[in-house]
């Protein structure tokens, strides 16, 4: 069934939230060969990519997402995974959005696993299971700029949020190894007081954003006059045999 928008989206934003910005059919987050299977089945012409999986399966490769490219479809990358693909492959024709992005494209070498959060599967809705360091580290920012807490305090913090796998990211945890690693408890009461409405979430207002900007811009959603040419690779012959879509794919080209 054709539709005009497809959405990757998981722990980033619930979907009932997102539909408040834009009517889209919404897709768990991408893994490897979700998004030329998407492209195949519903023939959409935007692709949102905000979510990924990361460690549990092999995550959404580029050159499949060049493959939806070439075939016209505009595929935007914001908040998670998408900003991520986008920062790589905004020279080949990806369109990146956010703050996020941004600091993804100026800044060499960051780590994915800034943006990673723990999740619960699929079939579950894909909710998270805790905080990306991303949005702990322009908390903790916030906080030192309204004076919650004090630069060394900031910093302390910063450096014991990136001991801490993104798979038990919590703000939870976080305190609790600040007063296992010598931190006051009292030295902690306001930020542990201030975080329940102070808190950042740049991944889900990234993602807000996107939508709001993809619900404006409908007119612009016809498929690329210009699409760029595609070369297949033999990791990409691969990959669409295991996942059983080389035959779909040689059909799709012949279109």
């Amino acid at each position: 069934m054709a539709h005009d928008t497809l959405v990757f989206l998981g722990p980033t934003l619930n979907v009932a939230t997102a539909t408040q910005y834009l009517n889209a059919l919404y897709l768990p987050p991408a893994g490897n060969g979700d998004m030329i299977r998407a492209v195949i089945e519903h023939t959409p012409k935007t692709i949102a990519l905000i979510d990924g999986v990361f460690a549990q399966s092999p995550a959404v490769r580029h050159k499949e997402i060049l493959w939806a490219m070439s075939r016209g479809v505009h595929v935007y990358g914001a908040a998670s995974m998408g900003a991520i693909r986008a920062a790589e492959l905004e020279d080949f024709g990806m369109i990146g959005y956010g703050k996020i992005f941004r600091w993804y494209r100026r800044t060499p070498f960051a780590d994915d696993a800034d943006v990673a959060v723990a999740m619960a599967p699929a079939q579950l809705g894909s909710f998270p299971l805790g905080v990306a360091l991303i949005d702990v580290r322009l908390t903790l920012k916030k906080a030192a700029r309204l004076r919650i807490i004090d630069s060394r305090l900031q910093l302390a913090l910063e450096t014991l949020a990136r001991s801490i796998h993104y798979t038990e990211m919590t703000y939870q945890k976080l305190l609790s190894n600040a007063v296992i690693n010598g931190i006051r408890p009292s030295d902690l009461d306001r930020i542990t007081n201030w975080l329940t409405d102070g808190r950042i979430q740049q991944k889900s207002a990234d993602a807000i954003a996107l939508f709001k900007h993809l619900a404006q811009q409908r007119h612009l959603t016809k498929a690329h006059n210009n699409p760029r040419p595609f070369e297949a690779t033999e990791a990409f012959a691969h990959d669409m045999a295991y996942y059983d879509l080389a035959d779909e794919v040689m059909d799709a080209r012949n279109r």
